[in-house]
């Protein structure tokens, strides 16, 4: 069977804009003294100006710009799918999914990466090919994908004593909604909002604003999570017959990305403003 190709992933009232990581995790540190993070690029040179300024000239995946548009790109097949999306003017991020009985060996060497996924995408779309060829090699990496339900009266709580877990510390979730980071963020949020006036009052205070957290959180993550591991599911199914209903009907006809992000919509006022 033909790998069949997705575009249209808006809806009316969302949009997806990917974000990449290092540029999420700079601005997030530049909240922070300075020197607090150290961050490491691979550099291509470093050229100092007359007026004292310092360029760095970073590697990049397409230093003369990359061609594809502001859109997500789905490819999938049978136990299989892809996707890819520009994440800057000179940079595509790029995914291979596949099914595997069990996680198989750590594999570190990005040539033999590069090598395996060329292999698993052979007889699909050029444009994808050639991204996965324009890669530098030591930006490849491979990971098994998880996630954790948390079932209600059987999960671990949130929090233990003076101990609190967010984001995938305690709510892993597999990545097809995009959602992981924003979750993180709003834990974050959330906890500040609970934490702000307990820190005034007390220890008693302090745990009963952590539990307030997770009770608050849960009805958000829970679906979410299910979500997610649902539609990697579907696409990534194998039967032939049952892969020909999903991509004739199910995708293109009853699936619109928008409408399933409709519950991740997250307003919240100004954070109060505390010293510890």
């Amino acid at each position: 069977m033909s790998p069949k190709s997705v575009f249209d992933v808006y809806g009316n009232s969302q949009e997806v804009r990917a974000v990449e990581r290092r540029t999420l995790l700079e601005t997030l540190a530049k909240q922070l003294p300075v020197d607090s993070i150290c961050f490491s690029s691979k550099l291509a040179r470093i050229e100092e100006h007359k007026y004292g300024e310092t360029l760095l000239e970073l590697v990049n995946d397409y230093p003369d710009g990359q061609p594809f548009g502001q859109r997500v790109n789905y490819i999938y097949g049978q136990g299989i799918r892809a996707g890819y999306v520009p994440v800057s003017p000179t940079k595509v991020y790029w995914f291979v999914c596949f099914n595997s009985p069990s996680p198989g060996p750590k594999i570190t060497d990005p040539i033999v990466l590069k090598k395996q996924t060329k292999e698993l995408i052979k007889k699909w779309p050029s444009e994808l090919q050639n991204i996965v060829d324009a890669t530098p090699d030591d930006t490849i990496i491979w990971t098994p994908l998880v996630d954790r339900w948390l079932w209600p009266g059987f999960s671990p709580p949130a929090s233990l004593g003076g101990a609190v877990l967010v984001g995938d510390a305690w709510h892993p979730m597999t990545p097809n909604l995009g959602q992981g980071a924003c979750c993180a963020l709003e834990d974050a949020v959330v906890l500040v909002q609970k934490l702000a006036p307990a820190l005034k009052a007390g220890p008693m205070a302090i745990e009963d604003a952590l539990r307030s957290y997770q009770t608050e959180r849960w009805p958000q993550i829970f679906p979410m999570t299910v979500r997610a591991n649902v539609v990697g599911a579907v696409l990534q199914l194998e039967n032939p017959v049952v892969c020909a209903v999903r991509d004739n009907v199910l995708v293109p006809k009853l699936i619109r990305l928008g409408l399933m992000l409709e519950h991740t919509n997250f307003e919240f006022e100004p954070l109060p403003q505390t010293r510890v």
